[in-house]
């Protein structure tokens, strides 16, 4: 490791700027966070904030800008950031770290997101932060907001100078899902986004890849020789791609009903999970390094089976119908608060993928994802060839279901590798069991929440973990078909609550002589 011979004041010359105990701090800056009082702000951004300026990673000139609708002060909008941090924060309460971070806490009111006074007084305030805390010009933009929103916004923001490139500072934007519900919205999205930053300087927010175990699937595969060499068709006969959760909608109908299952989740976080388990390896960790092999996954992805378009028949969707789950009685999605009696959105959705490369030919890939299910879990399984010889007796190794390496997204974060054994006893009898990693029992360092992490990266302009426009793009030329089928076909099947689904989904394997893992 090579020592600087000219290392600033109050650094170890010994080391090197790659050491790992140097934590990444983010330049000082203003982030402008539109939609600061919404659910996810309050339950994840600012607690995320928060965090990170408690483990250092903040400059101490950091300063927080919000902007909404309501009728508040500073002062009223610094005591609705305590509120949040007090009760969503992993860190501690330090007075010494709030004081600091309330500091340069600014909040402005919005009559409507087109009040071009506001965005006047929005400057204003920016402007006196860089000059009273030093923050170098540099501005993050938080969209946190409805997408019908965003040309309005983008319009405004670009209208009063705020992103207007100046010398020696950067300007960011980071918007969250959906990006758009078709693949034509979406590129209208970027258009708007395009209007005020550069396209290396939008980070688009798919919380998923924040998360430490969807990051462990690039190192288990490339960091694993015994691994790697197995990967691929010779030795994989499918993969399983899992979502569920065991909840329904709850309040969240004006939002999911427009969108439904497919849109919600398929299209960015199983589609993602997909890339990142067929992906070639990159020749770096390095933001276009990644993207391209991720790209080049996704552009081989077809919907066939064996080139033969069917949806159909690799296709599912399904509805939850009122029942018993957990001892309790629960209501169907049409009797949901807000829902329309003819409302046709699926809660649950299942797809057959394959990848047309080299390494995955004839390896098909199942995603599934829904709510009302089992149990929450989220996983990716790598499923492998059984043996085509046993020596053993047909009796000894009927209970065998073929090896497996799965990856616990969450909420039992880890990894588990099914495997044969022999049972102990005087006959030769083969059983699966499984040898796990569990992150809580391996490492003593609590994972961060996966806003800390994405947050932070896109202040440092960091962006490995966030999805590029092309992927976005090609996303959505896997899954607008689908919805047109969909959209064509009648009411989704309905499925009872605490079930794996609609009894399609079934049917979608069993058509390979396959089945769903029992999670």
């Amino acid at each position: 490791m090579p020592i600087s011979a000219t290392a600033p004041q109050g650094v170890n010359p010994l080391l090197d700027s790659r050491d790992l105990r140097l934590p990444r701090i983010a330049d000082p800056c203003v982030l402008v966070m539109f939609g600061i009082t919404g659910d996810l702000a309050r339950r994840k951004l600012l607690p995320a904030v928060y965090d990170l300026a408690g483990r250092g990673l903040l400059s101490p000139a950091f300063c927080l800008v919000g902007v909404g609708r309501r009728d508040w002060d500073d002062e009223a909008m610094r005591s609705y950031v305590a509120q949040a941090v007090r009760s969503g924060a992993r860190t501690p309460w330090r007075p010494a770290v709030w004081e600091q971070l309330a500091a340069g806490m600014r909040f402005v009111t919005l009559s409507s997101f087109d009040d071009a006074a506001a965005y006047a007084r929005l400057t204003q305030v920016v402007e006196d932060l860089d000059a009273r805390r030093g923050t170098g010009g540099n501005r993050a933009f938080y969209l946190s907001i409805p997408p019908g929103w965003f040309p309005t916004v983008t319009q405004q923001v670009a209208a009063c100078g705020l992103v207007e490139e100046a010398p020696g500072a950067w300007r960011r934007v980071m918007v969250e899902k959906p990006f758009g519900h078709d693949r034509a919205s979406a590129a209208e999205l970027d258009a708007l986004v395009g209007r005020i930053v550069r396209p290396d300087d939008v980070f688009r927010v798919d919380h998923y890849l924040g998360k430490e175990t969807v990051q462990n699937i690039l190192a288990l595969r490339f960091a694993n020789t015994m691994l790697e060499p197995l990967w691929d068709q010779r030795y994989v006969d499918h993969v399983q791609v899992t979502m569920a959760e065991d909840i329904g909608i709850g309040t969240r109908a004006g939002y999911y009903d427009s969108i439904g299952t497919a849109r919600d989740v398929v299209q960015n976080h199983l589609l993602q999970l997909l890339a990142l388990t067929a992906m070639e390896e990159p020749t770096s960790m390095e933001a276009g390094a990644v993207r391209a092999e991720k790209e080049k996954v996704l552009q081989a992805v077809s919907l066939g089976r064996g080139g033969v378009t069917d949806l159909e028949a690799t296709t599912v969707r399904g509805r939850y119908a009122a029942g018993f789950q957990g001892g309790e009685r629960v209501r169907g999605y049409l009797e949901e608060d807000g829902v329309p009696p003819t409302s046709r959105t699926e809660t649950f959705a299942a797809l057959r993928l394959e990848v047309g490369n080299r390494r995955w030919a004839g390896v098909p890939f199942y995603l599934r994802a829904g709510k009302r299910l089992a149990r929450r879990v989220t996983e990716v399984a790598v499923v492998f060839k059984k043996p085509p010889f046993l020596p053993f007796e047909a009796a000894s190794t009927a209970s065998l279901g073929g090896g497996a390496v799965v990856m616990r997204i969450q909420p039992d974060e880890g990894m588990t590798m099914r495997i044969a054994s022999k049972v102990p006893g005087t006959h030769m009898e083969l059983r699966d069991v499984s040898m796990d990693f569990a992150y809580g029992a391996s490492f003593n360092n609590d994972s961060p929440e996966a806003y800390e992490r994405l947050i932070l990266d896109a202040l440092l302009g960091d962006a490995p973990l966030f999805p590029h426009q092309r992927e976005v793009d090609l996303s959505w030329r896997i899954l607008d078909p689908v919805i047109e089928h969909w959209a064509a076909a009648g009411a989704p099947e309905d499925y009872r609550p605490g079930s794996w689904g609609p009894e399609g989904a079934t049917e979608l394997l069993a058509r390979d002589g396959r089945a769903w893992r029992r999670s």
